[in-house]
């Protein structure tokens, strides 16, 4: 009775592990995991995972950090591939000579030749419209007479249209679709983004006797996180002689509306007593914002 009844605890065991190793490893696994739905057809973390490695850095790791921006896309997508499929429309045919220049792969080739029939007729433009943009923007026409920049204006108007327009397709279909999202796995394949300075770091900093560079941006800016590598080196091989900070304007944009930043990212350059002595929007090289501190009081 004892025997059988552990061959029968042991045969239990068995088929748990079973059970357990055909989750873990079957329905567990990446290519097994489901993102979303669209319209059935299912988006896995393995699909997400592929379509985010053709993406270059940092854009790449913004997308990690915020992976509903990057699903969103895969979305949209999907619905116009689904839509160019049930439409019949095939991708142009490829010959030898496709191989010497840079195609679409097949997918964006279909998404492209969709567009192209969806939209075959562009929108018109009239004259009117050319007279207001140019009376809207007359100050930053340089002087130019109306004639000299209307094809310009022209060309402008016409692919705000056509943007418009595909916006507006895209949200019909979107709008029509069944589209389910599981928010709880795409909440656990986030990744952490980088922590920035607080309030109190600038105020010590801006108290320390150094002069200071803080750059005022957020993580979902790109030429923000461009910065950010030589940022850190600098402050790695200064850290003595100057404070170099990285503000979120969104975290801190009591601090950042006090500092009048209206672009990101900002980087404002403040001597060894707290004033702020040079500011500049937009990237600058290493040896430019070294040359700048060195040049408001920071030792060589």
């Amino acid at each position: 009775m004892k025997r059988k009844i552990l061959i029968l605890g042991t045969v239990a065991v068995v088929i748990l592990a079973g059970i357990f190793l055909f989750y873990f490893f079957y329905l567990g696994s990446p290519s097994r995991q489901v993102l979303a739905q669209v319209n059935g057809e299912k988006i896995t973390v393995k699909q997400f995972n592929q379509e985010l490695s053709k993406v270059e850095d940092p854009l790449r790791q913004i997308y990690k950090e915020e992976p509903s921006q990057f699903l969103e896309e895969i979305v949209m997508k999907t619905l116009l591939l689904q839509e160019a499929r049930r439409q019949g429309i095939s991708p142009p045919v490829r010959t030898y000579k496709d191989r010497e220049k840079d195609t679409l792969p097949p997918e964006d080739a279909l998404i492209a030749e969709l567009m192209k029939k969806k939209f075959s007729s562009p929108p018109t433009v009239t004259k009117e419209e050319i007279k207001t943009f140019y009376s809207m923007f007359k100050d930053r026409m340089e002087g130019k007479s109306l004639d000299q920049v209307a094809p310009a204006i022209e060309q402008i108007i016409l692919e705000g249209k056509q943007q418009e327009a595909a916006q507006e397709f895209i949200g019909e279909l979107r709008g029509a679709a069944k589209i389910e999202i599981d928010q709880i796995r795409l909440q656990k394949i986030a990744v952490k983004p980088p922590e920035s300075n607080t309030e109190d770091d600038f105020k010590k900093a801006l108290a320390s006797g150094k002069p200071t560079l803080a750059d005022f941006g957020a993580n979902s800016c790109i030429p923000c996180r461009q910065l950010r590598p030589i940022l850190k080196e600098v402050s790695n091989e200064y850290s003595e002689k100057a404070e170099v900070l990285v503000i979120d304007v969104y975290k801190y944009h009591n601090l950042a509306r006090e500092h009048k930043v209206m672009l990101i990212p900002t980087l404002i350059f403040f001597d060894s007593k707290g004033k702020e002595v040079f500011r500049h929007i937009g990237l600058l090289d290493k040896e430019t914002i070294i040359a700048k501190l060195k040049e408001i009081g920071m030792e060589s």
